[in-house]
C-alpha cells in the first residue's frame, strides 16, 4: 500500500476503513474531541433543549 498526502485521493470508503481500524477507546476519544469542537463554536449548544424536526424531507446528494 502506498501512502499519499493528496486530499483529492481521499474517499468516504477509505475514511470509513480508517475509522473502523481504530479501537473503541480511540473512537470515543474522537467523539469527545468533535463534541468539544462543536461546543466551542456554539456556546449555547449544550443548553439547547427544544429542537424541532425539519418540515420537509432532507435529501443528501452525492457524486455517483
Amino acid at each position: 500500500m502506498e501512502i499519499s498526502h493528496d486530499r483529492s485521493e481521499e474517499t468516504p470508503e477509505g475514511k470509513a476503513r480508517w475509522f473502523q481500524s481504530l479501537s473503541i477507546e480511540d473512537r470515543m476519544e474522537l467523539l469527545v474531541e468533535f463534541c468539544d469542537l462543536a461546543l466551542s463554536g456554539r456556546q449555547g449548544l449544550a443548553e439547547a433543549r427544544h429542537v424541532e424536526p425539519p418540515e420537509a424531507r432532507v435529501l443528501v446528494l452525492g457524486d455517483a
